[in-house]
């Protein structure tokens, strides 16, 4: 009989524990801030809110999402799971009155949920720098940072997610960076002219604080949140699910003030984000939107595209310079088409945006290796000759090449 020591017997008994302790996944990203789930390169499309319907996670998951936030309790965890959809919960922040009391409850949420197979992140606070018309801290960094050490202390494998408002300094929102792993930003530019100013409006009618009023500022936003994370954390974006004028309560609204965005909007900021660097979309406000309606019907439709596009969108970015000329169309060029080239299935992809807020023609050149551009989901073939091809765009179009 082989006699085991005690040293043997000691080492079996942590690694059993080990192993009953650690979470059935892994989490993390690579160095372009491309999520990495499983081991496999994910782009997310996640929402704050559930559907208004009989079977909401089906219904997310028929609509190509992949994550969604949800409250902690099992029920919600495991039926997101069944429905193959990823999860994130609230866990609050430690405050300096009640510090024992949050860190119990901080804990306990963790130690109940971190080994649920459908948990991805935890969300601490949401725009913790923003507090509206002041420039104080609403959750202060060292709250957010005690927060996060704590959140690593029980469970390190799973990442923490933080949004930010659009405004406030770059170098106000990186002193948060200790505290997250991923850093979001929420801009909702779809805004009717005239709109009653209120909370989180200024006094233009805008959300936004940058001098683009447009929709392009989504990816100027974008690029605002790439200069916070400098290059060290995924970005993500939080684009618009709801009409401004659905927040007021329903005898303040005013019927001419609701405007939704359509679904060329909603396509175009999903894609402008993109083009910029945002590894994940969330949409936030859809409960404040009637369902069934038009509006959620082409927010739906988008983002089962964006699943479609899964492969194309979760690929590294291929690093190519294409020659654009413009030909005059009786306009001035602010900042015409942008572009991102990703390699999927054998194919290169061009993802392009029209930036600008009047219609453009470009002629693409460097692309002597191809010989069509298919148009995804325009049901149209481009000739490449030479290696150049020209197309036109609307203001806010998306064309999304596949060369051959």
């Amino acid at each position: 009989m082989k006699t085991v020591t005690f040293l043997t017997l000691f080492l079996m008994i942590i690694g059993c524990q080990q192993n009953t302790e650690k979470p059935a996944n892994k989490f993390d990203w690579d160095s372009d801030g491309m999520l990495v789930i499983e081991g496999k390169r994910t782009f997310i499309i996640g929402t704050y809110h559930l559907p208004k319907s009989t079977m909401p996670y089906q219904t997310l998951h028929e609509n190509g999402y992949n994550l969604v936030r949800v409250s902690a309790q099992e029920e919600a965890l495991d039926a997101a799971q069944k429905n193959q959809l990823y999860t994130w919960l609230g866990t609050g922040s430690l405050s300096e009155k009640n510090r024992a009391e949050d860190e119990k409850r901080i804990r306990a949420v963790i130690g109940k949920f971190k080994n649920h197979p459908s948990l991805l992140v935890w969300e601490i606070a949401d725009e913790p720098a923003f507090t509206w018309n002041s420039p104080d801290y609403r959750v202060s960094p060292g709250q957010m940072n005690e927060t996060y050490n704590l959140i690593k202390e029980e469970d390190p494998d799973h990442l923490v997610y933080t949004n930010h408002g659009p405004v406030n300094l770059v170098s106000t929102l990186k002193k948060y960076n200790p505290a997250t792993d991923i850093i979001a930003c929420d801009i909702y530019p779809v805004i009717p002219y005239g709109i009653k100013p209120t909370y989180a409006l200024f006094d233009d009618g805008l959300q936004g604080d940058l001098l683009n009023p447009y929709l392009s500022q989504v990816g100027e936003y974008t690029d605002k949140m790439m200069r916070v994370s400098e290059g060290e954390k995924p970005v993500f974006m939080v684009l618009q699910g709801f009409s401004w004028e659905m927040l007021k309560e329903e005898k303040e609204r005013d019927p001419k003030m609701i405007l939704y965005p359509t679904f060329e909007q909603t396509r175009f900021m999903a894609y402008n984000a993109i083009v910029h660097g945002a590894a994940g979309i969330n949409y936030w406000g859809s409960s404040y939107t009637p369902q069934p309606s038009p509006f959620m019907n082409s927010l739906n439709r988008l983002t089962r595209e964006l699943s479609e596009m899964q492969a194309v969108l979760a690929a590294p970015v291929k690093n190519i310079v294409l020659d654009k000329e413009y030909h005059e169309m009786g306009h001035s060029l602010d900042a015409g088409i942008e572009y991102l080239a990703k390699e999927a299935d054998g194919y290169l992809y061009l993802l392009t945006v029209n930036s600008d807020k009047n219609p453009v023609k470009v002629t693409f050149s460097g692309l002597k290796d191809f010989v069509s551009a298919t148009v995804l989901k325009e049901a149209r073939t481009i000739d490449i000759q030479t290696g150049s091809f020209s197309d036109d765009y609307l203001p806010f179009d998306v064309h999304i090449y596949q060369l051959k």
